[in-house]
């Protein structure tokens, strides 16, 4: 059951470590003519037991400026700050996963 969790988490930290590089990379490109929006699916991505490095999907209905490009700084700067968030959480999840362990195997004495 706890590697199922740790697993868990650990594939979730992968997806928003990847979404971070996206993100990165779309603010990169707010001046690139034609560039266009990418993301993750996060749920498809996080139920795929397979793994592996995710898919990249466009973003639908974003604002084209005239240059072709649909990246949005407002949208990018948001996803920035939930990604750090979820990502604080997941590692504070797994942090206390690993304090159970420990403590289990101390045979619940404390430290």
């Amino acid at each position: 059951m706890l590697d199922r969790i740790a697993g868990q988490l650990e594939r979730y930290m992968d997806l928003l470590s990847a979404r971070q590089k996206l993100v990165a990379s779309n603010i990169a490109n707010v001046d690139t003519p034609g560039y266009r929006t990418q993301d993750i699916d996060f749920q498809s991505e996080f139920l795929n037991a397979a793994g592996g490095a995710p898919h990249t999907v466009g973003v639908p209905d974003l604002p084209v400026k005239n240059d072709g490009n649909d990246v949005s700084l407002d949208r990018e700067s948001r996803l920035l700050a939930e990604n750090g968030l979820r990502f604080q959480l997941a590692s504070n999840l797994l942090r206390s996963q690993i304090r159970l362990v420990k403590s289990a195997i101390q045979g619940g004495q404390g430290s």
